[in-house]
Formats: C-alpha cells, sequence, structure tokens
C-alpha cells in the first residue's frame, strides 16, 4: 500500500496566535515546506458521526484574501460534493449561494 505523509507546521508567538503556516507533503516532487497564510483542515469521525476541524490563519492574512479563501473554498467543497454523491441539484444551489457571497464580498471572479 502506497502511503503519503502531510506534514504542518505552525508557529506561533507569544500569545500563541499563528504567525507562520508551513505544509510538505511526502507525495510532492517539492520537498520544501510550503508557506500559506490559512488553512481549514476538516476530519469526519465516523464513531461519533462528527466533524473535527482546525481553522488557522496568520495574524498578516489580509482580509480580501481570507474572503477569496472562503469563496474558493465554498467552491471546491462544491466540486468534492459533486464528486462524492452525484447530486447535482444541490450543488447548484451552492453555486448560485457563492456567485451571491463573491457579489456580497466584493470578489472578482472574472479572471
Amino acid at each position: 500500500m502506497k502511503k503519503a505523509e502531510i506534514k504542518i507546521t505552525v508557529e506561533l508567538d507569544e500569545k500563541n496566535v499563528p504567525e507562520n503556516i508551513l505544509w510538505e507533503s511526502s507525495d510532492s516532487e517539492n520537498k520544501d515546506q510550503m508557506a500559506a497564510k490559512s488553512m481549514m483542515l476538516a476530519l469526519w469521525d465516523h464513531n461519533y458521526k462528527n466533524s473535527m476541524r482546525i481553522d488557522l490563519w496568520t495574524k498578516d492574512m489580509p482580509v480580501d484574501e481570507m474572503k477569496r479563501f472562503f469563496y474558493e473554498t465554498l467552491q471546491t467543497m462544491g466540486d468534492s460534493f459533486l464528486r462524492a454523491t452525484g447530486e447535482q441539484n444541490i450543488v447548484e444551489d451552492l453555486r448560485d449561494y457563492c456567485a451571491h457571497f463573491a457579489d456580497k464580498m466584493g470578489i472578482n471572479t472574472k479572471g
């Protein structure tokens, strides 16, 4: 069985606020740590039937980039949900909401 490891390193300030988020994957051609300003990790616990989440962002994450990050995360959740369930109708509703979200947040989705 093939295995891959994803390692996330979070550097914190004296108040435990993230200053840097670094990640690397053993399965990547690039063996360097990559910097990120924000991350969302969700895992499903099938025993307790709930999700476990870690949402982190660095203190210098710009608000406009956070808005874009949420928009893109919602969009890709729709992609994943469609692949996992085949539920096209609800994914179209989610896409409509994403367009509304982008409009309300002033996110340019045209380029």
